[in-house]
């Protein structure tokens, strides 16, 4: 499956402000767009109770609905920036926004570069992983459990 990356910035340019994560999706009853966001275990609720949307994005909504997406966020890295070495309790669905060729998900020891093409990408985050912008460019992709 492709994706239009241009009409999925467009409908994002609505979203508030935000630093590093924004929720897509979140659970029954909270409106709060950065619930979603940091540590599932810091939370009151498992990541498959996150799938109400959040915001009017008719285009970005349905292909998260198509692939069953919860726990959807929008997360934004910053230059020169890597996450630590952990493990997610499920895989995660990638949809490179913004990025180039400096920026790697590092999985099981194995690098790779997701480039923004309208490809996604389903990634084993369940096995040690991290991500890594080197750029001088900010790097957005979204990311939903499975």
């Amino acid at each position: 499956m492709s994706v239009d990356i241009e009409r999925i910035l467009l409908e994002l340019e609505q979203l508030p402000e935000y630093d590093t994560q924004i929720g897509l999706q979140t659970v029954p009853g909270i409106t709060d767009p950065f619930y979603a966001t940091g540590r599932i275990t810091d939370k009151e609720h498992k990541e498959t109770d996150f799938t109400e949307f959040l915001f009017d994005l008719p285009y970005t909504n349905s292909i998260l609905k198509e692939n069953k997406v919860h726990r959807a966020r929008v997360m934004r890295m910053k230059p020169k920036t890597c996450y630590t070495y952990h493990q997610d309790w499920t895989k995660r669905l990638h949809i490179p926004l913004i990025t180039n060729d400096s920026c790697f998900l590092i999985v099981d020891k194995e690098v790779m570069n997701l480039p923004a093409d309208g490809s996604i990408y389903i990634i084993d985050t369940t096995k040690f992983h991290t991500a890594v912008n080197a750029s001088l460019e900010e790097r957005i992709h979204i990311v939903g459990c499975l």
